[in-house]
C-alpha cells in the first residue's frame, strides 16, 4: 500500500519577481522548487502541483518526504549563542526593566 501525503499542509508563499516580471510560487519544505506565473493564483496552483508531483516521485523511489512544518510540535525552547558583550547588555537591560532576561528576549523576538 502506498503512503499518502497531504501536500496542501505544506507552507506555500507567493512573491513577485522583478527579474522574471512574474509571480513566484514557493514551498518552504521544498526550497529548491518554484513556479512562475502571471497571477498569484496561478503561481500558487502551479507550485502546489509541482510539490504533489515531486512527493509522488519521492514515494515511488522510497525517499524520505519532508514533514510539513505546521504539523511539527515545538517546545518553545531554543538555544542562541551571542557574544558575551551582547549577553551583558541584554542582562543589564532586563535588570533595568525589572524583568527576566528570558522575558526581555522573548518580547524582542515577538
Amino acid at each position: 500500500m502506498k503512503k499518502t501525503i497531504q501536500t496542501n499542509q505544506y507552507i506555500y508563499r507567493i512573491t513577485w519577481s522583478e527579474d522574471d516580471n512574474e509571480f513566484v510560487g514557493l514551498c518552504v519544505e521544498f526550497p529548491s522548487l518554484s513556479y512562475l506565473a502571471s497571477s498569484p493564483q496561478k503561481a500558487l496552483s502551479g507550485i502546489m502541483n509541482v510539490v504533489e508531483e515531486v512527493v509522488k516521485d519521492m514515494i515511488d523511489n522510497n525517499e524520505t518526504i519532508p514533514e510539513p512544518l505546521n504539523s511539527k510540535h515545538y517546545s518553545g525552547k531554543f538555544m542562541v549563542r551571542v557574544p558575551p558583550e551582547v549577553h551583558r547588555q541584554l542582562a543589564i537591560e532586563a535588570a533595568e526593566e525589572n524583568i527576566s532576561l528570558n522575558r526581555l528576549i522573548s518580547s524582542k523576538l515577538s
